[in-house]
């Protein structure tokens, strides 16, 4: 890395000190105001779901169980990976090395979990309004945390083996002090995009459109005339919660789509011995940020809940019993 006259260096002590970064000072704090407040935004929000899953047991159900996970590796995002994150794109790392490769592999699992619990909420919507009958069997809400376990497993273990390189000598793909990039090489970068976005995009959309065929018939069949009116009864009780949670379902997952495929689309054209731009990383995480106004907008339990954590009835005995319904 070639320095010029009048740079300035993040340790003037070393010749292979990086520059500081040349943003204009008024823009790197707007900049960093910004995307302070979507952090501290995201940490808030997603931590009223965990409160709200947790405490209130009547929303102890498989389907709340899921979004709770979820809720957790948003909240990591928004706590950990994005303050890390506006750090390491606006000023110099001087975290170190080992920091830097935590770093990544936190980013690499606390993702691939969010991207998990994005198909097993599809698989959960997916049984509810397809297979009505069985679906208190089949989503229990012990298998469901089991699912979740296996999901958490499943993206250590994954970034273990993708992040291996950088986990086994720390700062490998820095080219100078005061940097901390991750370089991703064709293999590694290819298996990425096939793993983490091709196949979970793919499963999503799938179960999603049967859910969307199937949720279509039976909205025709509530308003036939030709159907029982028991029937239209028993249709239209217990399928208007699943109908409604299968259309919160489709814009989480278009949400989804609109927040990870520019980082992708751009992985599938740009040189994959390149780093990671700062920029596609921000939109990476603003997902996290847009499920909780999510549910805020689609789920009544949810801004319920909300009122009753803020005001502090929850710090009553027995509010954990509390109708929120």
């Amino acid at each position: 890395m070639e320095i010029e006259k009048g740079d300035e260096l993040c340790f003037v002590d070393l010749n292979s000190s990086c520059k500081k970064p040349t943003l204009h000072w008024s823009k790197a704090v707007l900049l960093n105001i910004v995307l302070s407040c979507i952090s501290l935004i995201t940490a808030v929000l997603n931590l009223l779901v965990i409160i709200s899953v947790s405490h209130f047991r009547q929303l102890h159900t498989p389907s709340n169980i899921l979004l709770l996970s979820l809720a957790v590796s948003d909240f990591l995002v928004g706590f950990l990976l994005m303050p890390l994150e506006i750090f390491r794109s606006s000023t110099c790392w001087v975290f170190g090395d080992v920091m830097c490769s935590v770093y990544w592999y936190l980013t690499g699992n606390i993702t691939c979990a969010s991207i998990g619990n994005i198909v097993l909420i599809s698989v959960d919507r997916y049984v509810a309004i397809c297979d009505p009958l069985h679906y208190p069997t089949r989503m229990t809400v012990v298998r469901i945390k089991h699912w979740i376990c296996l999901c958490w497993f499943y993206a250590i273990f994954y970034d273990t083996l993708y992040l291996k390189d950088l986990l086994i000598k720390p700062g490998r793909y820095n080219s100078c002090y005061g940097e901390c990039v991750l370089v991703i090489n064709d293999i590694a970068g290819t298996a990425d995009l096939v793993l983490s976005f091709c196949v979970p995009i793919s499963v999503i959309i799938v179960l999603y459109m049967r859910v969307f065929v199937v949720a279509v018939s039976q909205a025709r069949a509530m308003r036939s005339h030709v159907t029982a009116v028991t029937l239209q009864r028993s249709l239209n009780q217990t399928n208007k919660s699943e109908l409604k949670a299968a259309r919160t379902l489709g814009v989480l997952v278009v949400v989804f789509l609109l927040c990870f495929c520019p980082y992708y689309c751009v992985s599938l054209v740009r040189d994959r011995n390149s780093s990671v731009a700062p920029n596609l990383m921000s939109v990476f995480f603003l997902n996290s940020c847009l499920n909780p106004l999510i549910y805020t907008m689609f789920y009544p339990w949810f801004r319920k809940a909300v009122k009753l954590i803020v005001t502090l009835q929850i710090l009553q005995t027995g509010s954990c019993e509390v109708n929120i319904l």
